[in-house]
């Protein structure tokens, strides 16, 4: 027996969900996304065996970035990528959290605030990393958005990996200490600092904020407590990084293999409850609310959850990368582009185009398949 899917969650419960919700149309397409992928609704195309002449149906995936079924790909490629980027000194993880009582406001302004997280902790990082006490340097890193806690609750936070050193003024590497970034509770006070500054000059963009007495109540609120900034010790090698990298940088609210049945309207999926020393339990909600959690997590529509900063960013990267890699002795890679088959080889170790039948021949696409409303 199967186990079960995001897909036939969506499948039992995802019509009676959008026709008694309200759901913003790029929210629903996600929800369509999942449930046609790999059907054929999708179209596909057909595969015969020519030893054997056994004959394959394969349907088309969705690519939506929410499916737990079409991340597999993407992120192997990527990863492979950032290996031609690595640097050969420590790498730090840090991750800047947004407080609890913003959730609301969140809600309705995802795309200012979800921006706003990303520059004003890279700004907190890149003001300080200059700074002499610390590095006196311009540093480079990767920021990655997540939005879910592990029982799909909304917990905004960002992944940050980061070389560690960077280009001094006059154009030389400088390392940092090998077993200290900066100080998080400098992070915190500063992150806090520059958000809340920020926010103060858009909040009239912004729902909930417009009025000055609720603007004041909440801005005292978050005033008054310490902002959660979490640097953890550096990665040993740096192949430690690229599989950091592939357990983050893809990943969405819930991936199939956590969840655990789907039965009498309820879906019970594993989690880890990571305020009682990281625990794995299961959690059981009702289907609706399972379905209302994770569409919590849908990003804006074009909304980018992965960033690069400083001589990392997209602008200056080329120049810059190659100067970090002169100074730093690193070897030399080339960017490699892998097809299908190839990836799946790498990711299964297993030949996709062997047929299971005979076991001696292969698969050749035969035709295509169109979707039923294009036929």
């Amino acid at each position: 027996m199967s186990m079960p899917e995001l897909q036939d969650i969506f499948s039992l419960y995802g019509a009676d969900y959008m026709k008694t919700h309200n759901l913003p149309s790029h929210v629903s397409k996600v929800i369509h996304a999942i449930l046609n992928c790999r059907t054929a609704a999708l179209g596909g195309h057909s595969e015969t065996c020519d030893e054997c002449g056994f004959v394959k149906i394969s349907y088309n995936s969705c690519r939506n970035r929410h499916c737990p079924k079409c991340q597999a790909l993407t992120k192997e490629q990527w990863i492979m990528d950032r290996e031609s980027e690595l640097l050969p000194v420590p790498y730090f993880h840090v991750v800047f959290t947004l407080p609890e009582e913003l959730n609301e406001i969140l809600m309705h302004s995802r795309d200012k605030l979800f921006g706003l997280l990303f520059s004003a902790s890279a700004e907190t990082l890149r003001k300080l990393a200059k700074d002499e006490k610390y590095i006196g340097a311009e540093i480079g890193f990767t920021s990655i958005l997540h939005t879910w806690g592990s029982n799909l609750s909304f917990h905004p936070h960002v992944h940050i990996v980061i070389p560690g050193g960077g280009l001094t003024a006059d154009g030389e590497w400088r390392n940092s200490r090998k077993k200290f970034f900066i100080p998080v509770k400098v992070l915190a006070k500063l992150f806090r600092g520059k958000f809340m500054h920020a926010l103060e000059k858009m909040r009239h963009e912004i729902s909930g904020l417009v009025d000055e007495d609720a603007w004041r109540t909440t801005a005292n609120a978050l005033y008054s407590k310490d902002w959660y900034v979490y640097c953890k010790r550096p990665f040993k090698t740096c192949q430690s990084v690229l599989q950091y990298l592939g357990r983050y940088t893809h990943r969405i609210a819930i991936s199939n293999n956590r969840i655990l049945s789907i039965h009498d309207n309820k879906v019970s999926f594993k989690w880890r409850d990571y305020k009682n020393g990281s625990k794995e339990k299961v959690m059981t909600l009702a289907a609706d609310e399972f379905i209302r959690r994770f569409m919590l997590h849908v990003l804006p529509p074009g909304f980018t959850k992965i960033r690069h900063y400083g001589f990392l960013a997209s602008a200056v990267k080329r120049k810059k990368l190659e100067l970090c890699k002169k100074l730093t002795c690193a070897t030399p890679t080339v960017k490699v582009k892998l097809s299908t088959f190839e990836f799946m080889m790498k990711l299964t170790g297993r030949d996709i185009t062997l047929c299971p039948s005979c076991g001696i021949g292969h698969f050749t696409i035969v035709s295509g398949l169109s979707p039923p409303e294009a036929a």
